[in-house]
């Protein structure tokens, strides 16, 4: 059927409730908008589901999200997985403690047990709850910190992580495989309980969470000695990290922690902010006037579902306040963590820092400085969490700390994704470290720059919305492909990788290579100068991502070598689209 069949199957389906009706009766005349809703149906993907609320196949409701639990079921009774069960938490957004419920009943009617948090919890939280339940599955109800319209459907295995092969393919298998929404199982909330197929899980879980986090703790010592003096703000942007991101701070010991009263509260309306994101300035516009009012030494805030953390640190020599890039944040914590670890115990010969392809080369310098492995993984902290699993089922590789330039790092194995609560602990634990050594945070990342050069990176996007938005990424992506430049900016291509095709060619010899990770529609640079470059779709909104790196002499060198790539590299990508 065309997307106008769809449409009308749609409005005369009884399976499909009056509201939902009511709603697209309401679009009848806007044929642009009936065409967004049903000319493609909403991607089940490696991350799952993402997309605007509403009626439709293209859209987030409670069709779609039982359509995808129901195909999750098929492939769990596939490989009998049944009776372990599977984990649910949601987040603040509209409709996600509904689409939870809708996820559970689909599952309970399969005869699948579900664990549903009793009210929202973070993404860590529920990758740690899929673990310690011993769960075949995960489903988190989060948009992460897309606009308020979103919301989306992750898929977690039993390991902890978001899906990977073949468990990603054999689900989105089942999926495309599920054609009737007739057809799609659910039952009464109260026969599931009685059932002994609906489990609400809570207080039991958040104990046990907070246990694991405070055995990554280094330096109790440096927290009971310093705590008093160091100063927190911190917002949770009407999301998820409110009372975990407090209640460990707390029980270790910080007493001046200030918390954003605007946005303390969880709100699916995000109101205070137009994008709840912790790498976007706007983000941080309440707490940093909050920081100010205390004279706060640093500012985090944590995305809605609390598994990314922005950081302001507070340069005591200017008085100013300095954002931290996730790489910087995520140097900084990585330089901390495994030099601690080396301090008090020494380090494993097998001891591993993993960085996504898109991740500073700061990184890399690290891992050297301590003669540890550098792993290099696709975008996407499942990959991380691959790489862990691998360590446990082979006996070799010891995880040391994991991060992504999207600030999001894991410390500790308790989880298997990214997590602001550790992330918000282990930051103010080295305030606390440093201020023992008479330094702020601030001056430890300028040691660090001293230590292992000044590198930059930044990304640049480009947002292509609709029909023709998709095709115009593609044609970028092509273009790039087909004919690769010689040079960004003043930039030399060393070589070129191309992950689609599982290639790495030498641009001066010819030589090709294949890159050794899973196919991704992503294309790298190598360029000259420790410089690099990096272009992939997004995987979660209408954008194409322009990644990229370089190495100054100095900080300020560094921001203009870096800024003129960037306005290079979106100029060649502007005449490519004139």
């Amino acid at each position: 059927m065309n997307y106008k069949e769809l449409y009308e199957e749609w409005l005369d389906n009884s399976c499909f409730d009056e509201a939902t009706k009511a709603e697209l009766t309401a679009i009848r005349d806007d044929e642009n908008e009936i065409k967004e809703r049903f000319y493609q149906e909403l991607e089940f993907g490696t991350a799952g589901l993402r997309g605007i609320i509403g009626a439709g196949i293209n859209r987030m409701n409670v069709y779609t999200v039982r359509k995808a639990t129901q195909g999750l079921a098929n492939y769990i009774l596939k490989v009998g997985g049944a009776e372990k069960g599977v984990a649910i938490a949601y987040d603040s957004r509209r409709m996600s403690p509904e689409f939870a419920d809708v996820a559970a009943l689909c599952l309970n009617a399969n005869g699948i047990k579900a664990y549903v948090f009793e009210s929202l919890r973070p993404t860590p939280e529920l990758s740690f709850a899929v673990r310690v339940l011993k769960c075949i599955a995960g489903i988190n109800i989060t948009a992460s910190h897309n606009p308020p319209e979103y919301n989306g459907y992750k898929v977690y295995w039993e390991d902890g992580a978001q899906i990977t092969p073949p468990h990603d393919t054999g689900i989105m298998a089942e999926v495309k495989a599920v054609t009737d929404f007739a057809s799609l199982k659910s039952m009464e909330k109260n026969d599931a309980v009685s059932a002994g197929l609906y489990h609400v899980i809570g207080a039991e879980v958040d104990d046990k969470y907070i246990a694991e986090l405070k055995k990554q703790v280094k330096h109790q010592d440096c927290i009971d000695a310093a705590q008093k003096d160091i100063k927190i703000v911190y917002t949770p942007l009407h999301g998820t990290g409110n009372i975990p991101a407090r209640r460990i701070l707390k029980e270790l010991g910080f007493e001046n922690v200030y918390v954003v009263s605007e946005q303390e509260l969880p709100d699916g309306e995000f109101p205070t902010v137009s994008y709840p994101n912790p790498e976007a300035a706007e983000a941080f516009e309440l707490a940093l006037k909050l920081a100010k009012e205390k004279d706060a030494d640093l500012v985090l805030a944590t995305d809605p579902d609390a598994d990314r953390l922005g950081v302001y640190v507070k340069d005591s020599k200017s008085g100013e306040y300095i954002t931290l890039t996730g790489n910087m944040s995520g140097c900084l914590l990585a330089d901390y963590e495994i030099g601690q670890m080396k301090e008090l115990k020494g380090l494993p010969e097998d001891g591993a820092l993993i960085k996504t392809i898109v991740t500073t080369n700061m990184a890399d310098a690290i891992a050297e400085h301590y003669g540890v492995k550098l792993i290099e993984v696709l975008t996407g902290f499942k990959y991380i969490g691959q790489q862990i699993l691998g360590f446990e089922q082979s006996g070799k590789g010891e995880y040391l700390f994991g991060f992504e330039e999207s600030y999001g790092c894991l410390i500790g194995t308790h989880a298997r994704d990214k997590d602001a609560i550790v992330a918000t602990m282990a930051l103010c634990e080295a305030a606390a470290y440093y201020k023992t050594k008479n330094m702020t945070l601030w001056d430890a990342m300028m040691a660090m720059y001293e230590k292992y050069g000044y590198y930059k990176d930044d990304i640049q996007s480009i947002t292509l919305k609709g029909i023709e938005g998709l095709k115009k990424i593609q044609e970028i992506l092509d273009t790039l492909r087909n004919n690769t430049p010689e040079k960004f900016g003043k930039y030399k291509v060393i070589s070129a990788r191309d992950y689609k095709l599982d290639t790495i060619r030498n641009m001066r010899t010819g030589e090709v290579k294949p890159t050794g990770l899973p196919s991704s529609n992503v294309l790298y640079y190598d360029l000259e100068d420790n410089a690099w470059l990096c272009v992939r779709p997004s995987g979660t909104e209408p954008k194409v991502k322009f990644y990229y790196g370089v190495k100054g002499t100095s900080l300020e060198d560094a921001n203009a070598l870096s800024a003129e790539l960037g306005r290079e590299v979106i100029d060649m990508i502007n005449s490519m689209l004139a």
